[in-house]
């Protein structure tokens, strides 16, 4: 009796033995995540923003949500320093660099000289930049076809508008944001060439009181659609609209990178203008983590599904209207259009 005592302990303790054993080694080949989530990775990605800062609604929020994207489904270490004026370019991103992280990203135009700095004095390190181009072997450029997603909101301002005055605000007269300004102007002319439209710059892209007082003397002006180019400046430009919105004003605005009607609403917001930043920073930090990452330039335009109009569009936008904004995107894709470009040389 004592001996089957036994001999059932010792196969009750073989078989705990094999079950932990299974157990660890399913735990191994899962690395030890959440389901759904990717394996932990050793990679690690740092942003530095523009002086828009990390929640600007926009541009730099976009490029965030991107990296955040890339820690759930790769397990990767992302961190972000927000830069409050240009001097911090080359401090944040000497940060990142000398903090041994795999790959540094600039986001902005307004990086381009620190990021080309950085790059030639770290040979070995990776960085990449979002609208400007780095001639450095180390450093991806990213570009997008602005010019092109603007033209589309065009179109839509363009066979929207009831007092044919339309207004276009920007953050910086720069290339970049006048890309934005041309491709505009040419959707709207390419539907209705009795509207005005109205183009200024703040000289900002945070400063929020600019874009809404801006907003306001275009508005007055008699503009019923306002498309602001202008990162956390165009946060004013959407408080303003919806302010007289909600007096029973019909105006509108039109969001600029990501699809801004999750954040300011359907009731203000027109139609977007996205522009893949998120996309295009996933991509490029997928590639270190891949072990593929090479510098260069890259631009994104409709073709490539790196600009176009948000899918909520619909909301406030005719079937008709967006049947016609596909139209064009046809053309423009195929070439039978050429949206004019401030970045032509």
């Amino acid at each position: 009796m004592k001996k089957s005592i036994k001999l059932t302990m010792v196969m009750l303790l073989a078989l705990t033995l094999v079950l932990s054993a299974c157990g660890k080694k399913n735990e191994a080949n899962n690395g030890g995540a959440a389901e759904g989530n990717g394996a932990k990775s050793d990679v690690k990605v740092g942003m530095v923003t523009d002086v828009g800062g990390v929640n600007d609604k926009s541009f730099n929020q976009s490029a965030w949500e991107g990296l955040q994207a890339v820690k759930d489904s790769d397990g990767i270490s992302v961190d972000y320093l927000q830069s409050t004026k240009p001097d911090d370019y080359i401090t944040n991103l000497n940060k990142f660099v000398k903090g041994g992280y795999n790959l540094t990203w600039g986001i902005g135009m307004d990086l381009g000289e620190a990021i080309k700095t950085v790059a030639d004095q770290n040979k070995d390190a990776n960085l990449a930049i979002i609208d400007a181009v780095v001639d450095a072997p180390n450093v991806k450029s990213i570009t997008f076809a602005e010019n092109e997603g603007s033209f589309l909101v065009g179109v839509v301002a363009g066979l929207t508008t009831k007092t044919n005055k339309i207004g276009f605000i920007g953050g910086a007269e720069i290339p970049v944001i006048e890309n934005f300004a041309v491709g505009f102007k040419a959707g709207i002319e390419a539907v209705n060439p009795n509207a005005e439209v109205m183009i200024s710059y703040t000289g900002a892209f945070d400063k929020p009181d600019l874009g809404k007082t801006q907003a306001a003397t275009y508005y007055n002006d008699g503009a019923d659609i306002l498309f602001p180019a202008a990162g956390a400046t165009g946060t004013g430009v959407f408080n303003e609209g919806t302010a007289r919105k909600q007096k029973g004003e019909d105006v509108w605005v039109i969001g600029v990178d990501k699809d801004q009607s999750l954040e300011f609403g359907d009731e203000i917001t027109l139609t977007s203008m996205i522009k893949r930043v998120d996309e295009a920073v996933k991509r490029v930090s997928k590639e270190v983590v891949d072990g593929t990452f090479k510098g260069g330039v890259e631009t994104l335009s409709l073709k490539d599904n790196g600009v176009g109009i948000a899918e909520t569009s619909s909301k406030n936008v005719s079937a008709e209207i967006l049947a016609k904004v596909e139209e064009f995107k046809a053309k423009i894709i195929s070439g039978e259009i050429v949206v004019p470009s401030a970045l032509a040389e």
